[in-house]
């Protein structure tokens, strides 16, 4: 049985909409910047990241309100995320170093690693502008929840059934997002649409 709460399950989608604005954020200054190949990826990818979050946060919310256990919500997760950040990051790191192709390459598995590479490409493309900006309060946000998400990594091996464990995941994801929203709100207040 799983101790999901309606409060846990409506906390669970505030990471998500951080994450939506953060990317939304990001999407607006660079789309007329990044080459079309480059921006379907990254617009993609955080879209189904985005999408998948929304999914674990509706089932949580549906098994709560004892609607049902549609466990296909929660299964899709782990591997929409990991291709959604894989795609995200690729398509960052194509705008960033201005290369023009891509090679695919999705190791069925490897989805950590393909997590940990495309979010960290992601990153990475996100603290290269922000010391382009010289914004190094964002580039501080950008590296800790960075490191927010690796722990997410590590407390997804752990048993989700029981509360707590959700409600420590759910503070690191909230903390995660949260300085990835603030640290893409600081780019965009200091002109990344114009860099």
């Amino acid at each position: 049985m799983k101790e999901f709460s309606v409060p846990m399950a409506l906390v669970d989608y505030i990471p998500v909409i951080l994450f939506l604005l953060a990317t939304g954020l990001l999407i607006k200054d660079l789309q007329e910047k990044m080459n079309r190949p480059a921006f379907l990826l990254f617009a993609g990818g955080t879209g189904l990241v985005t999408a998948a979050g929304l999914l674990k946060a509706t089932y949580k919310l549906l098994y709560a309100l004892n609607v049902g256990d549609f466990a296909w919500m929660s299964a899709q997760f782990f591997s929409n995320q990991a291709f959604g950040f894989l795609l995200a990051g690729v398509g960052l790191m194509m705008h960033v170093l201005k290369k023009e192709r891509t090679y695919a390459f999705l190791p069925t598995m490897a989805l950590v690693g393909i997590m940990v590479v495309g979010l960290g490409a992601m990153d990475a493309g996100l603290c290269f502008l922000a010391n382009r900006l010289k914004k190094r309060n964002a580039l501080v946000c950008f590296i800790v929840s960075f490191f927010l998400s690796l722990a997410m990594g590590y407390l997804s091996t752990k048993n989700f059934d029981k509360a707590f464990m959700n409600w420590i995941a759910q503070l690191v994801n909230l903390c995660g997002q949260f300085l990835l929203y603030l640290g893409c709100r600081i780019l965009h207040k200091a002109g990344l649409k114009e860099l």
